[in-house]
């Protein structure tokens, strides 16, 4: 799209000249006279950057500046005087200009003074919309009395400074929590650092947390902030705390504590200022009896528990999670959202989700790459979803399931699919599956499959 200009100055010569090389270089150039056609044009036209002499018929070119900047014209003003001084400059770039020209103008540095204020706005913008969209991302979706408890508990505990004990299954969403208590938080502006500490080796999590000095072990070849000092005046959230080590958990309680640490190897003491919040999927008071997570720990993480509620326990979300999630992956790709066929929706609310909002995304996303039309169908759905081979799903979120029942739904499932894959055909699919064909007719008598044809 060409970007357009509009010059405001009062010397018909400079408005000619500069529409004159503008449009040479591309551009659709406007010009106009005085502040009042100014403020005018702009107020019912899209322009992409102002070109203002600081002198005008009507007005001060730096009262029109400030104007403008007021009224949240946010494309980029060169200022152009043929009395410039140091003092009108500076006023000038304070107020919001890009740039300052004096008269007699050159015309290339115009030229290239325009082209890189248009490139700079141009990266304003997009860094924007992907802040915007990473917003998007990131929101608590739902009006479920679950989802609308916990909104209410989160906002009120994100006014304290005391620490949060976030609980909940994969998938609901437990760092969302997190972010949204840091969002709402006087620490809103200052680091949050997130920490999974389930991924982290358990030789590698002490010096992950509190960092180390040079020389501390094989292959620390400098000194490394860990993550306390990196989250130092704003907030660490430590995800999967219980699968820290009672080693390691000791050493957090002594920070939470004292608010005071020494990195891996080294003798210097560093103090910080860190909001601790915490998150698990495991029943931590199991855990405690169990002897593999501290009692004291627990109750100075647990100053406030905070539960995300699982993905089947607010079903009435689900509509609108879809919709979201539809909306946010087409305007990452520039196009319209996809609906969803009510056959489709409602099969989608039917299903247990194991996974919860995480699962639910993921599918979203799919569906929203493989999906040729424009209406996602209860045939584009995954088998288990339109209701096919649902055994292994039953057993995935059955508490009272046993490891066999978990292995034989699974293996039911795959032969299953494989005998589709294969019309039927024992001996194909068996030779597919690279077993011998009597083995398989047994293994589906067992599990009580039958096959369509031999």
């Amino acid at each position: 799209m060409t970007s357009r200009i509009l010059i405001i100055d009062d010397e018909i010569g400079i408005r000619e000249t500069l529409s004159s090389i503008l449009q040479d270089e591309g551009y659709e150039a406007v010009a106009v006279e005085t502040a009042k056609q100014a403020e005018a044009i702009i107020g019912r036209e899209h322009f992409d950057l102002a070109i203002l002499d600081i002198w005008l018929p009507d007005g001060d070119g730096l009262d029109l500046l400030e104007r403008l900047r007021a009224s949240h014209f946010d494309r980029p003003i060169v200022m152009i005087s043929g009395h410039a001084n140091i003092d009108s400059a500076v006023k000038a770039i304070r107020l919001g200009a890009y740039d300052f020209l004096e008269k007699p103008l050159s015309l290339s540095r115009v030229v290239l003074t325009v082209q890189h204020a248009l490139e700079q706005s141009q990266l304003v913008r997009q860094l924007d919309a992907l802040s915007t969209g990473l917003e998007q991302d990131e929101l608590l979706i739902g009006e479920s009395d679950g989802m609308t408890e916990l909104k209410e508990q989160l906002a009120m505990a994100a006014r304290s400074d005391s620490r949060l004990l976030i609980t909940g299954e994969n998938g609901t969403g437990k760092e969302l929590v997190a972010r949204q208590v840091h969002r709402l938080s006087g620490r809103a502006h200052r680091p949050f650092v997130a920490v999974n500490c389930a991924a982290i080796p358990e030789e590698l999590i002490e010096s992950e947390l509190f960092g180390h000095v040079r020389g501390a072990f094989t292959g620390a070849t400098s000194n490394r902030r860990g993550r306390f000092e990196q989250a130092d005046s704003g907030t660490l959230f430590l995800d999967e705390v219980a699968d820290m080590s009672l080693m390691t958990q000791a050493k957090v309680l002594r920070v939470v504590e004292e608010q005071s640490f020494e990195p891996v190897g080294g003798q210097k003491t560093v103090n910080v200022d860190v909001r601790l919040l915490a998150a698990t999927n495991k029943d931590l008071e199991a855990e405690i009896a169990a002897g593999r997570f501290r009692e004291d720990l627990f109750f100075r993480l647990a100053v406030i528990p905070l539960k995300a509620p699982a993905l089947r326990e607010r079903r009435e979300d689900i509509p609108r999670l879809i919709e979201h999630f539809l909306a946010l992956f087409a305007s990452k790709e520039g196009r319209a959202p996809m609906s969803i066929e009510r056959p489709a929706l409602e099969r989608l609310i039917d299903y247990p989700w194991p996974g919860n909002v995480r699962e639910l995304r993921n599918l979203t996303e799919r569906l929203s790459i493989m999906v040729s039309g424009d209406a996602i169908s209860v045939r584009d759905l995954p088998p288990p979803i339109r209701g096919e081979n649902t055994d292994r799903v039953r057993t995935a979120i059955d508490p009272s399931a046993t490891l066999k029942d978990a292995r034989e739904a699974f293996e039911k499932s795959f032969i299953e699919s494989r005998l589709k894959a294969n019309g039927g055909n024992v001996s194909q699919t068996a030779k597919a599956l690279g077993i011998e064909r009597s083995h398989l007719h047994r293994k589906m008598r067992s599990l009580g499959i039958e096959a369509d044809r031999d």
